[in-house]
């Protein structure tokens, strides 16, 4: 265990981002807040702090537990962590609306037998 770790290197550590340079660009883009305020990539973090992590349509909400700069394997990384219940519900509801919308959705092609017994129901034939 580590005293002291830059965020970028914690965000990949913890596998939030595949690389660290991705880490380093949401980051600088402003997708990484830290006890409520935005950082730099070089900012270390202490165990305890908050932080807001932005990626696409997820936003996790997340307490540090502890600090790492190595990337290991996934369990190990989610012991980094701890996310608040709220977070996750609220990722949760999203998941579950884009998973409704995606079912009212036109799905596939009807088949042959299909478009048959539409034909006959609306009388074009």
């Amino acid at each position: 265990m580590t005293e002291a770790v830059r965020i970028d290197k914690w965000l990949w550590a913890a596998r939030f981002f595949k690389t660290r340079s991705q880490a380093q660009t949401a980051v600088r883009g402003g997708h990484v807040a830290i006890n409520g305020a935005t950082c730099k990539p070089a900012r270390t973090l202490a165990v305890g702090d908050r932080l807001v992590i932005v990626r696409g349509e997820s936003r996790f909400e997340i307490e540090v537990v502890e600090l790492s700069d190595r990337r290991g394997p996934a369990v190990q990384a989610q012991a980094l962590y701890h996310e608040l219940p709220e977070s996750i519900r609220h990722r949760e509801a999203l998941a579950e609306q884009r998973r409704l919308l995606r079912q009212g959705g036109p799905g596939r092609r009807p088949d042959k037998r299909e478009r048959q017994r539409i034909r006959s129901f609306t009388g074009k034939d």
